[in-house]
């Protein structure tokens, strides 16, 4: 039998035990909930709203779909795909239920809440019955999972054959020149932000670099296909700042 308690992951730049990485970002997401969304706004100057949409286009949700959305935080993806499909059903998960509680408090919730349902839990162990869901979605979330490749099989079982997988998720870019500024920005101006706007420099320093330990877009393609997905591909946004990754479970 393997020995697990002396496995260690990144948290951030730090090298961290497994059994402590969910606590940590749990904490990190406890502090940052009532600015989350002004946050995102901030630090991508909007971008996130398009990169979501595009989202939206490539999924195309159908009216009576169920979706699984993990991570799902403050509902963004939930309620995009609600009114995108007309009809239609949305689990939001997040291991972090103050970032659940904001989410209930957006007007979109209150209009579609018979329509939705809000559960904290894990990624890597989804409370759900096989082939459950129809669209599995999780945004700016699987870096912050203790180990991904557990989500991805996870996102794999609890959907139905026929059933799509959508990761949005930073990523890298293409170019040495560009990720250098782009990271020069990303580690000098966006961790200001965070302790200007959420009172929380910390938290968003994690944040920028968990994004520089995140698998490269086809790294992350082999793990999508590892976890039993078809039909996988990947789409760069923004030049690679992020990348849509989506698979079928056929």
């Amino acid at each position: 039998m393997t020995d697990d308690t002396n496995k260690t992951t990144h948290f951030g730049f730090e090298t961290v035990p497994e059994a402590d990485k969910a606590g940590r970002v749990q904490g990190v997401f406890n502090s940052v909930a009532s600015k989350y969304d002004v946050m995102n706004d901030v630090m991508s100057m909007g971008i996130h709203r398009i990169w979501k949409d595009a989202m939206m286009d490539w999924l195309a949700p159908r009216a009576g779909q169920k979706l699984l959305d993990v991570a799902g935080g403050t509902g963004d993806i939930a309620f995009r795909f609600l009114k995108r499909a007309g009809s239609g059903h949305a689990t939001v998960l997040d291991l972090t239920e103050p970032m659940l509680i904001e989410g209930r408090k957006r007007a979109e919730a209150e209009q579609m809440h018979a329509s939705l349902d809000w559960v904290v839990g894990d990624a890597m162990a989804l409370p759900f019955a096989d082939n459950t869901f129809d669209v599995y979605t999780i945004s700016f979330g699987i870096r912050n999972v203790t180990r991904p490749q557990e989500a991805l099989n996870e996102a794999f079982r609890v959907l139905r054959p026929g059933g799509r997988l959508m990761v949005l998720e930073f990523s890298q870019l293409p170019n040495a020149a560009m990720q250098k500024a782009y990271d020069l920005y990303s580690f000098n101006v966006i961790p200001q932000m965070g302790k200007m706007i959420a009172n929380d420099r910390d938290s968003y320093q994690y944040l920028v670099e968990s994004i520089r330990n995140f698998p490269d877009q086809d790294t992350f393609l082999g793990m999508v296909r590892a976890a039993g997905f078809e039909n996988a591909k990947y789409r760069n946004l923004t030049m690679g700042v992020a990348a849509l990754h989506s698979g079928w479970k056929i």
